[in-house]
């Protein structure tokens, strides 16, 4: 039973990291491609961006979450 917990761990964790992964990515090329476009306002596009990638990043940090909640519940 020990390793169907595992491998649920290590499927929340994987699960929840492509997507904010390609998220982040996406994100940050349209927000450069806007600072490359409009450089008076890198200011404003760099504080919404890296507002975006902390949420995207909390989807995976609640992954993380999960699976160490899977973990503790081994043995």
């Amino acid at each position: 039973m020990d390793g169907f917990i595992a491998i649920g761990a290590a499927l929340a964790i994987a699960v929840s990291t492509i997507g904010p992964a390609l998220g982040q990515g996406k994100a940050v090329v349209a927000a450069l491609e806007a600072m490359a476009r409009q450089p008076a306002e890198s200011g404003n596009l760099r504080t919404t961006m890296i507002l975006g990638l902390a949420f995207m990043e909390s989807l995976t940090i609640y992954g993380l979450l999960i699976a160490f909640m899977l973990l503790g519940n081994m043995g």
